[in-house]
């Protein structure tokens, strides 16, 4: 099946390269180009893309409004284009909250000096884009399910108990690098016999000491509307893998900072976990946890196709936290996470995975149920509060 494509770019080079591109794909169609936001509107209306590209910066009507315009009226995927800048991560979260699906670095060095590379991430992205559950992206993205405060009140403020256990993390590290490196996989978007399998009893309760998430495409908005549901007395620390560029995190962590009553901050080397306390994963790099309870960013290796890695920082808080880790995988592409769920399973942790009806690409938690890894499934908007009352 031909993948339709609308190119959206005021920059007439840009929309040239990427129309040429994404030609050389034989299941991809260029149906049509527009130099602004208000062009890439009507040309959605009349000419029914499957998925459309998209600048930001652009005359009469810029990429984030022109976003929300064709979500409202004709909901498409649609693919950033953003500078690997503080101020371009900022607009490609805006982005993203106006109902864009993914992103991708506008790099025009990139296009001249490694075509083939950019040409199949490109490719690649748009195929997965074409392929997304429209009914998950399509929902607000500032929707977001409030905790009774029933369960709300059953939180009480704790301390994580001391750890005894040692282990180093570039033990951990070496261990888990044969096994990141044939995970790292894309998984089928196909439906399975178990992807319409859905959680509906009340989760099991524990003194956890560690609340991990890890996530991919999709995963930005998915993390606004679980974390925004924490109070800010949540008992366990929290640490969160989110594939997304260096330059991204930063300012994703702020973000989440100012709208979660938890804290949330970029980790940095050093860190303590603590109670209440989210450490968002630093792009390019690795976090793991050491036998002090502190976290560990190391360089990313570039052996590994995820930096962050998921099963890099999952296998370092089985090691040290044993069977007192609570795991959630939400929305992404590939499998990243299912060996390091694999860790934690083996030393008696908990591992959730989030359904495939809420999932804009149901392809990591399927990579978890597939492996019949997860004690849980839960839907989205449903998962912040089970968090509550798991951890209460």
């Amino acid at each position: 099946m031909t993948v339709k494509v609308l190119v959206v770019d005021d920059s007439g080079f840009f929309r040239r390269r990427l129309t040429e591109i994404l030609s050389s794909d034989s299941s991809i169609q260029v149906v049509g180009t527009a130099s602004n936001g208000r062009e890439a509107v009507e040309q959605t209306l009349a000419l029914k893309p499957d998925v459309i590209t998209m600048d930001y910066e652009m005359p009469v009507m810029d990429g984030i409004t022109a976003v929300r315009n064709i979500m409202q009226r004709s909901p498409t995927p649609v693919l950033m284009f953003s500078s690997l800048t503080h101020e371009g991560a900022r607009v490609t979260l805006d982005a993203l909250d106006a109902g864009a699906v993914d992103y991708l670095p506008k790099n025009f060095e990139d296009i001249s000096r490694n075509p083939q590379k950019v040409k199949q991430m490109l490719c690649d992205k748009i195929h997965v884009l074409a392929a997304s559950n429209r009914r998950a992206w399509s929902k607000s993205s500032t929707a977001t399910s409030p905790v009774p405060d029933t369960v709300i009140n059953k939180i009480r403020p704790t301390v994580a108990p001391p750890i005894t256990t040692r282990n180093e993390p570039a033990t951990a590290l070496n261990t888990l690098r044969s096994r990141t490196v044939a995970a790292a996989v894309k998984s089928p978007l196909a439906h399975t016999e178990n992807s319409a399998l859905i959680t509906t009893s009340s989760p099991k309760r524990k003194a956890y000491r560690l609340l991990a998430i890890g996530t991919s495409t999709g995963g930005p908005v998915a993390l606004q509307r679980v974390l925004t549901q924490l109070p800010a007395s949540f008992p366990a620390p929290i640490v969160i893998i989110q594939h997304m560029p260096a330059a991204f995190t930063h300012a994703f962590a702020e973000r989440l900072n100012k709208l979660c009553k938890i804290d949330v901050k970029e980790a940095e080397d050093g860190d303590l976990l603590r109670p209440g306390l989210a450490l968002l994963a630093p792009g390019g790099k690795q976090m793991m946890i050491d036998s002090r309870g502190t976290v560990r960013v190391l360089p990313g290796d570039d052996r590994l196709n995820y930096k962050p890695c998921v099963d890099i920082t999952f296998g370092s808080a089985a090691k040290v936290f044993n069977d007192k880790v609570l795991a959630v995988v939400l929305t992404g592409m590939g499998a990243d996470g299912r060996e390091g769920a694999r860790m934690l399973k083996q030393s008696g942790s908990q591992v959730w995975a989030q359904d495939e009806a809420s999932c804009v690409i149901y392809g990591m938690p399927m990579a978890i149920v597939k492996a019949d890894l997860a004690d849980a499934i839960y839907s989205l908007d449903d998962i912040g509060g089970y968090l509550v009352e798991a951890c209460s």
